[in-house]
């Protein structure tokens, strides 16, 4: 069996094994979170001759380790997240994980179980021909990415825990095989608005929240519109967008609460703890009202050095030129390691999170063979 048929193989039956992120599963997503899926990685590592912990993270939701022992004391690492997200939207069986087409399909064959797959394709080729990497290789299989970001900040704080010092880290992310040196980060937050109620046949009498909520939102889009006037930051333009919407308890009460969510995504330069500060301001002051935040998530912008020796090898290796996402990644829970952060993998953002999702087997190969050069092994 060829590399690539071994990596299409492997990530044909990750897909099948569900691991959709519990807030997000519905009636569609067989058994929520990670379990199973962790438990057949431990597995399928530990008969590829790997040195094994698991750690759970969140209750019943384990990320695993792996790692394999190389001819250096140079220790190198990847962060591939095993949750994805629902399944409702999908045609078909989402997890059937066919491959036809020159494609693997179903929910997570591109987000991020791709990586995955090659990696298990290469180890399983490794241990068959009796090589060794290069370096000492370590395998993060997180959780919560797509939701609690939790998995990847418990690797990194392993990863600090242990004797060992990782030179190089892969976050796995479909960027069709480019090395992606930096993206923005994100501020979230919930904005309760706190009015008085009344009966609406005398509306004055209260304090309408959900008046207040309306005037923030309209203020937030001028703010966004603001921010797309801006000179582009590294990672490019910051965006404001207000995503949920609750309030009020029947028609013919004026709302005393309401709630918005919003999401702020942040640029190299930018603090998001000060972000969130000066838009809570402003709801203040464009609502009119009380107001109460709980802050959800704050993440910086990543940056990693575009010209740096390992994004260097990787757009050699793959033919592809460094560039910027515009999506966020794991990356974000390593700023502060030593050694490189690079994120890459097979695969385009577009296929990822719609009612279809598939990965090019094409992209599989390619992903193998870059690997394979990182690790310094010698595959056909």
């Amino acid at each position: 069996m060829s590399l690539a048929a071994q990596a299409a193989h492997w990530l044909s039956r990750l897909v099948q094994i569900p691991s959709v992120t519990p807030i997000q599963a519905g009636p569609r997503a067989g058994e929520p979170g990670e379990a199973r899926i962790a438990e057949a990685v431990a597995g399928w590592f530990r008969q590829l001759g790997g040195e094994i912990v698991v750690e759970e993270v969140l209750p019943n939701r384990p990320n695993v380790y792996g790692w394999w022992r190389g001819q250096t004391d140079a220790w190198v690492a990847v962060d591939v997240h095993v949750d994805t997200v629902g399944v409702e939207q999908m045609a078909g069986d989402p997890f059937d994980g066919a491959i036809r087409d020159g494609r693997v399909w179903g929910r997570g064959a591109v987000d991020t179980k791709a990586t995955l797959g090659v990696i298990l394709a290469l180890l399983e080729a490794a241990q068959a021909s009796r090589t060794t990497p290069a370096p000492n290789v370590l395998i993060g299989a997180t959780v919560d990415e797509e939701f609690g970001a939790t998995g990847a900040p418990a690797f990194a704080a392993w990863l600090r825990r242990r004797p060992f010092q990782i030179a190089q880290l892969v976050v796995a992310e479909p960027t069709q095989c480019a090395p992606v040196y930096g993206h923005r980060g994100v501020a979230r937050f919930e904005l309760t608005f706190h009015g008085i109620p009344a009966h609406t046949s005398q509306p004055d009498l209260g304090r309408n929240a959900v008046v207040a909520a309306a005037r923030t939102i309209l203020a937030y889009v001028d703010e966004h519109a603001r921010l797309q006037t801006l000179p582009p930051a590294t990672v490019g333009r910051a965006a404001l967008t207000t995503s949920l919407i609750h309030g009020g308890t029947g028609i013919n009460v004026v709302p005393d609460q309401c709630q918005i969510a919003v999401d702020r995504r942040i640029v190299d330069g930018e603090e998001p703890a000060a972000v969130i500060d000066a838009l809570c301001a402003a709801a203040q002051a464009a609502g009119g009202l009380p107001v109460e935040i709980r802050r959800l998530r704050e993440i910086h912008a990543f940056l990693q050095p575009p010209g740096s020796a390992f994004v260097r090898c990787l757009a050699a290796w793959s033919g592809s030129a460094p560039q910027v996402a515009p999506y966020g990644t794991n990356a974000w829970a390593y700023r502060d390691l030593p050694g490189e952060v690079v994120v890459i993998g097979p695969g385009s953002i577009d296929q990822a999170h719609g009612a279809e999702e598939w990965v090019e087997i094409a992209e599989l190969e390619r992903l193998a063979h870059i690997y394979a050069a990182w690790w310094g092994l010698h595959m056909p």
